[in-house]
């Protein structure tokens, strides 16, 4: 379960405002990638807070409404289809990451980001981070980031839903199941479709 070890760590070497940033929506054939920055107030627990992927549908709602309410701050920023397709995943979950931490009020002078990356060919973090593997398994901070995440790209895939409905987004979140993929051989792509992704057709 995720912990503030990590924030704490950065508290003792002299940072005031450390925030957790995760993405959510690298592996799909459709849609946005979203990413989320959030600064917590120090110690804060919140029940169930954990790894989005590790929480309950219901639980990740709940929490999303608690972490904007409790929150000293938070952003989400999304990258779209198209600009996936120009400069390529890594870079735009990179710049999605990077629009978050810049849109954060107060802002951040440390970051904590989940995975293992924090640049690509293009776009780069830029302020003073560490990345941590399974950072959404370790810190709250990641963990709530994570969460803010995932519910605005599930939600903005139900839209998606709503505005292409023979895809059934609704069902998959435009991730690479079999279904998607008997419904892109039958429909083709539509305009949400990253086309760098559809090799497989």
């Amino acid at each position: 379960m995720p912990s503030w070890e990590l924030e704490h760590l950065a508290m003792a070497q002299g940072r005031s405002a450390v925030c957790g940033c995760d993405e959510a929506g690298v592996g799909p054939l459709a849609g946005r990638v979203y990413a989320a920055a959030v600064i917590l107030p120090e110690g804060l627990e919140l029940p169930y807070l954990n790894d989005s992927k590790q929480v309950t549908e219901k639980r990740r709602e709940m929490l999303f409404d608690q972490i904007k309410e409790y929150a000293v701050a938070w952003a989400v920023a999304c990258v779209e289809p198209k600009e996936i397709d120009e400069i390529d995943i890594l870079n735009s979950r990179i710049k999605a990451m990077q629009l978050a931490i810049d849109g954060l009020t107060p802002k951040a002078d440390y970051v904590l980001i989940d995975g293992n990356r924090d640049h690509g060919s293009k776009c780069a973090i830029t302020i003073d981070h560490e990345t941590i593997i399974k950072g959404d398994s370790l810190s709250v901070s990641i963990a709530a980031a994570s969460i803010l995440a995932k519910v605005s790209r599930d939600r903005y895939m139900e839209e998606m839903a709503a505005r292409y409905p023979q895809y059934e987004f609704e069902r998959h979140k435009g991730y690479p199941t079999k279904r998607h993929y008997e419904l892109l051989r039958e429909f083709g792509p539509c305009p949400i479709h990253r086309r760098t992704f559809l090799k497989k057709l």
